[in-house]
C-alpha cells in the first residue's frame, strides 16, 4: 500500500480511504443483492488508490499486472457498475474517474481539480445543484445529470509556491 499522502490540506493515512470505500461498497452490495466481484472490488481499490483522478486505461494496465483483465470492455463494465452503484464519479474533463466520498447516498456536490499536483476533491454543493436546476427548468430544460468541475490550485500547491 503507498504510503501516506496529502490531500484536502492535510497527512493523512490512505490505505483508511481505500478500507472505508471497500466496505461501504461491500455494505452496499449485500443491501442491494448486487455481485461485488473481484475484479469491481479491486478496480474499486485502485481508483481510491489517491486522490488523483485514474484513467481506464491506467487501471487497464495495472490489472494486466495482475492477470485480472486484459480487454477495455471489462474495465468499463467494473467503472459503470462502480458509477451507477454511487461508489465513483467520473471526472469528464480528464476522462478519469474518483472516488465518491458518499458512497451510495444521493447527493450532488462539484469537484476541485488542482492543475498542480492533479488531486481532485468532492466537495458538498450547498445549494448549487438547485440553484442550477431551478435555473434550466425555467429556460424548460430537464436536466438530468451534472457534474461540475472547478479547476486551480489547491492550498498545499499555493503554500509550496
Amino acid at each position: 500500500m503507498k504510503k501516506p499522502v496529502k490531500a484536502a490540506g492535510h497527512e493523512h493515512d490512505h490505505r483508511h480511504c481505500v478500507e472505508d470505500a471497500l466496505s461501504a461498497a461491500e455494505k452496499l452490495c449485500a443491501e442491494k443483492e448486487l455481485r461485488f466481484t473481484r475484479l469491481r472490488r479491486r478496480v474499486l481499490e485502485l481508483v481510491w488508490s489517491s486522490h488523483k483522478p485514474v484513467g481506464a486505461y491506467a487501471l487497464l494496465d495495472e490489472l494486466r499486472n495482475e492477470d485480472l483483465g486484459s480487454a477495455p470492455p471489462t474495465v468499463y463494465r467494473a467503472l459503470d457498475f462502480l458509477i451507477e452503484n454511487g461508489l465513483i464519479h467520473r471526472i469528464e474533463r480528464m476522462n478519469a474517474f474518483v472516488g465518491c466520498s458518499h458512497p451510495g447516498e444521493t447527493h450532488r456536490g462539484f469537484f476541485v481539480i488542482c492543475s498542480d499536483c492533479g488531486n481532485a476533491e468532492e466537495l458538498p454543493s450547498d445549494g448549487l445543484a438547485e440553484t442550477i436546476l431551478a435555473s434550466a427548468h425555467r429556460r424548460g430544460f430537464a436536466a438530468r445529470d451534472m457534474t461540475l468541475e472547478v479547476t486551480g490550485v489547491c492550498a498545499d500547491c499555493r503554500r509550496a509556491n
